[in-house]
């Protein structure tokens, strides 16, 4: 069973809906965390919805703070709940994005997907096995889960930015050029990738403006 996502939007500026974007945040962080980038984007892209779901199970200790599945070396849960939590959220942001579609009346290639940390490991998890491809993904600062699986299950290949900062001392900056090899080896055809130089685990402006280049054009704005 699904459990509901509670979510944040921003509406279009322009008062009309011809494209949604999807910012999954990360782990002790809320949806509201990212939606603040809207304000920065929305003018850029007048016709965009905007919804930052609340990642489904609470951080302990953190009383704003979600998690999209624990992590062991973190929070000292097992592997065992870990792999549960995550298999649970994947089968959450699946249904969130299935409702949204309906609800707002858009196809997937009106949708790209803006991830951060473990935002971007269930961005980069959960949309190429969607049947329907979506507009695209940026991923910041994030990594491939379960990459030895990916070239087996992949059913769509959405186009896909990779953006990390080369101080990043949460998630290595080699995460980005791994993730690459492997979504090239699973026979992607548009991968693009961006470092931010001097910029640890966070979004820099420069980093934010490949992002909303890429989400122009893929989402054909």
């Amino acid at each position: 069973m699904t459990r509901i996502l509670n979510a944040g939007r921003k509406e279009p500026v322009s008062g009309t809906t011809r494209s949604v974007v999807v910012f999954l945040h990360g782990y002790g962080a809320n949806g509201a965390d990212l939606l603040g980038l809207a304000d920065v984007l929305a003018d850029h892209l007048p016709d965009t919805l905007f919804v930052a779901p609340d990642a489904p199970e609470a951080v302990p200790g953190a009383p704003f703070g979600f998690q999209w599945f624990p992590i062991p070396w973190l929070d000292g849960s097992s592997e065992e709940e870990a792999e549960r939590g995550m298999t649970q959220a994947f089968e959450d942001l699946n249904a969130f994005l299935d409702a949204l579609m309906v609800d707002e009346d858009v196809l997937p290639e009106q949708v790209a997907i803006v991830g951060f940390s473990q935002g971007t490991m269930m961005a980069l998890h959960v949309a190429p096995r969607r049947e329907d491809e979506i507009a695209g993904i940026v991923a910041f600062s994030g990594r491939l889960l379960k990459p030895d699986l990916l070239e087996d299950e992949v059913v769509s290949r959405p186009p896909i930015l990779l953006v990390h900062g080369d101080q990043d001392d949460v998630v290595p900056p080699q995460s980005l050029p791994e993730a690459a090899e492997t979504l090239q080896q699973a026979g992607w055809k548009e991968i693009y990738a961006h470092v931010m130089k001097g910029t640890g685990h966070g979004i820099a402006p420069d980093g934010l403006s490949v992002a909303l280049a890429f989400m122009r054009d893929k989402l054909s704005l």
